[in-house]
């Protein structure tokens, strides 16, 4: 059996004498491992990097089996962050958090358009905040879905400043007066108007929000903790 896919490198590691094991994150296949015969040379390496969208072949005996990659590079998108601390550590934390989370080969066409606007934005100014819409996206695809359009207790869609952590829905302000401290905080970004994050704060708010839901619901079930590529890009972000 054999196919071929647009993929995006999620992670690989060595096997054996000069191969590697890659995880890709592809538009039609969702997220796939196989093995990369020679992946570990000098010549084939830079291919395989987190983040570099490739050109992917598949081919296996059984459709269950690891099977083999050949690929050949069509974005470098690794290459390209290498100077940019932050859009690496955004990079990495990406690509981290999508390998750990999603079902082997299950389909994710939305996931990776989303993951590639990310990869296309990196550098660009406000480019974290889609890192964060990548987060949510996931969370969706998950089937944990939040709702930030209205207000849980009144319906409304104005003056949203809170989220349930138990229902993952939005709380006006007013509604959550009597117990905001037990809420999580909604960043205006992430709300029914949008836009981009207007300082540190309000982005540190929105990668706090998709961490809380992304531990409690992915994460913490499987007794794994968020991956620390994902911290170590939270630390870039910081003043």
């Amino acid at each position: 059996m054999e196919w071929t896919d647009q993929g995006i490198v999620l992670s690989a590691r060595a096997h054996g004498e000069g191969g590697l094991i890659a995880s890709l994150l592809t538009r039609e296949r969702g997220r796939h491992a196989g093995f990369v015969p020679g992946g570990s040379s000098r010549k084939a390496r830079p291919t395989w990097q987190p983040g570099n969208l490739v050109e992917v072949g598949w081919r296996g005996r059984l459709a269950e089996q690891l099977g083999n990659f050949s690929a050949e590079l069509r974005e470098p998108h690794a290459a390209m962050a290498l100077d940019e601390p932050a859009s690496l550590a955004g990079l990495a934390a990406a690509c981290a958090v999508l390998d750990a989370s999603l079902p082997e080969r299950e389909p994710h066409p939305a996931l990776f358009e989303g993951f590639s606007a990310l990869l296309g934005a990196l550098g660009v100014p406000g480019w974290p905040a889609l890192y964060v819409r990548l987060e949510l996206g996931l969370l969706q695809e998950l089937g944990f879905g939040l709702d930030l359009t209205r207000c849980a207790a009144t319906g409304d869609s104005e003056d949203l400043g809170y989220v349930s952590p138990r229902t993952g829905r939005a709380v006006s302000r007013a509604a959550a007066a009597p117990y905001k401290e037990k809420l999580l905080v909604l960043p205006a970004f992430l709300g029914p108007d949008g836009g981009l994050p207007s300082e540190p704060a309000e982005l540190a708010a929105g990668l706090d929000l998709t961490g809380y839901f992304l531990e409690r619901h992915v994460f913490w079930p499987h007794n794994k903790p968020l991956p620390a590529a994902r911290s170590r890009f939270m630390e870039t972000l910081s003043p």
